[in-house]
């Protein structure tokens, strides 16, 4: 739908003032808050517009008037293509990412904890892909607990499983050199699709035990579809006041069927997709996805209808430009 100039300024000022204040716009709210060369009758008059366009919706006959989900769609398809990403706390996520030695799962709750400090929303990041992870070191190291530490190192960063088992340090020493002979180069899913199959019985026998174990391990992290929540921005719609906002974003976060379903993003569009809820009982989803080192990313932040969407496709937007310097500066 064709809105001329003044209609689009208009209705970004709406959404934007409405975004902030949470107060319905009126035409004098408006007037005080914006430069437009037009009368406050003008100013009715388009709104009156707006609302019959179906962007806007009136709460009472005399009262102000809010977004419609129709409103806030055009506002993100059309508003936000040029803007331009300015974050700087976001300089963390790059830093962790430039540290090869770096822990996979500490990099993907630091880009959850960065993106959900950002915006002041939930954020949740979704891993799939992680089968496709190629071995590139192996480090197995006996634990005073009775347990067993397994640093694995990938294209991605380090995996960590610890093994509830007890194993000598010689026992340890000689599963690493194996794995190391047999697995680096490869990828996770080769290397327990090998074991799976059978024939390496022979060489395995003196450390069948941790072979075992670390295979049952790596099956659970290949499963592991939801690896990072970050609930603060929740927390910070309770203190707002909007308590039935936040319990229902709680309950989504608690749900991970339903998480699943709405993290889902097509790895072959490197883009951000806004989901924009249909009522105000719903929830929308600002997210990205992103590929690392063979693994895909979905990075999602969730909130009300009314969610600051210029911010939070910001930070996203950065962290993408980001990820991408260090890609083309390593070939990655």
């Amino acid at each position: 739908m064709q809105l001329s100039q003044r209609k689009q300024q208009i209705l970004r000022l709406a959404i934007e003032d409405y975004i902030a204040s949470c107060c319905p716009i009126t035409s004098g709210g408006l007037k005080n808050i914006a430069n437009l060369d037009c009368s406050t009758a003008t100013l009715r008059s388009e709104l009156n517009a707006l609302e019959a366009m179906g962007f806007l919706r009136q709460l009472h006959t005399s009262g102000g008037r809010v977004p419609t989900a129709q409103g806030y769609r055009f506002y993100v398809d059309g508003m936000l293509s040029n803007f331009k990403a300015t974050n700087s706390e976001l300089e963390k996520i790059r830093v962790l990412i430039e540290q090869k030695t770096s822990s996979l799962a500490d990099l993907i709750s630091q880009i959850a904890k960065v993106i959900g400090q950002a915006t002041n929303y939930p954020t949740v990041v979704m891993a799939s892909g992680v089968e496709n992870l190629i071995l590139q070191d192996f480090q197995i190291i006996p634990l005073l607990s009775q347990e067993v530490l397994v640093l694995i190192g990938t294209n991605a960063g380090y995996i960590n499983e610890r093994l509830n088992i007890s194993a000598t340090k010689r026992e340890c020493d000689d599963a690493g050199r194996y794995f190391k002979k047999h697995f680096v180069g490869k990828t996770i899913a080769q290397m327990t699709e090998q074991f799976e199959e059978g024939g390496l019985t022979d060489e395995i026998k003196e450390f069948q035990n941790i072979v075992d174990c670390l295979v049952s391990g790596l099956k659970r992290f290949n499963n592991r579809k939801l690896l990072d929540i970050q609930k603060s921005g929740a927390v910070k719609l309770l203190e707002s006041g909007e308590i039935e906002k936040a319990k229902h974003i709680f309950k989504v976060l608690e749900d991970e069927d339903e998480l699943i379903e709405v993290l889902q993003t097509n790895p072959d569009e490197e883009q951000i997709v806004v989901s924009v809820a249909e009522d105000e009982d719903d929830v929308s989803v600002v997210k990205l996805p992103i590929k690392m080192g063979g693994i895909e990313l979905s990075v999602g932040v969730i909130g009300p209808q009314r969610m600051d969407y210029g911010v939070v496709s910001g930070a996203l937007k950065l962290l993408a430009d980001e990820l991408e310097n260090i890609k083309g500066g390593d070939g990655t």
